[in-house]
């Protein structure tokens, strides 16, 4: 079977990479390596998702699915008063992750190895996802379906999607379980769709 970003204990030999991105006036470094997910560059939609954020932000922020950490640690760097929790199977990106947050002199921000939310406790103001759309559809919608347990009320998920790749069913299945997804931002294909969790945890 093929290795993907999303396998748990990627085997792949190594070829690290280091590359910069600037994100609301901060320039990060990030070391990347075979074996996770858009090694060679910040992916496009990553970037979509970041500049499509609002202008402020605060509470406890969890990426799903953070990889070599490229969310994450760009929102814990732009964004003083939030406290970052980042989560991926993948064992290698949560080591790249964890030096990452070194590299960048992060102290706002930690990375567990979890299968979905298996590692994952308390309730989030904010989550974020670029999801891993290879998985499949009932993989994402169960994401999908778990962040509204792990959203405050009131709380708010940002999901990037390329819309070749299923935004629009996205955007019903989220409205199916949120109740309400707007789309945020549109820009190379690619959409940000918002949720508000309005049920209440």
């Amino acid at each position: 079977m093929a290795e993907h970003y999303y396998s748990e204990n990627p085997t792949s030999g190594h070829d690290i990479k280091r590359i910069r991105f600037d994100f609301k006036g901060c320039t990060l470094e990030f070391i990347t390596d075979a074996g996770v997910f858009s090694r060679g560059k910040i992916d496009t939609g990553s970037s979509v998702l970041l500049n499509a954020l609002p202008d402020r932000l605060s509470g406890r922020v969890l990426d799903m699915g953070c990889g070599y950490g490229a969310i994450g640690i760009s929102i814990a760097k732009a964004y003083q008063d939030v406290e970052v929790v980042m989560v991926d199977i993948n064992s290698r990106a949560v080591e790249l992750a964890q030096g990452n947050i070194k590299l960048n002199s992060i102290n706002n921000a930690t990375v567990y190895q979890s299968d979905g939310f298996a590692q994952v406790e308390g309730l989030f103001d904010i989550i974020v996802s670029n999801p891993p759309i290879r998985a499949g559809k009932r993989v994402v919608y169960a994401i999908f379906e778990q962040c509204a347990i792990y959203l405050k009320s009131g709380g708010e998920f940002y999901v990037v999607i390329q819309k070749k790749q299923g935004a629009e069913s996205a955007m019903a299945k989220l409205a199916e379980i949120y109740g309400n997804c707007e789309k945020v931002a549109r820009d190379g294909g690619y959409w940000v769709l918002r949720c508000v969790n309005s049920y209440g945890n």
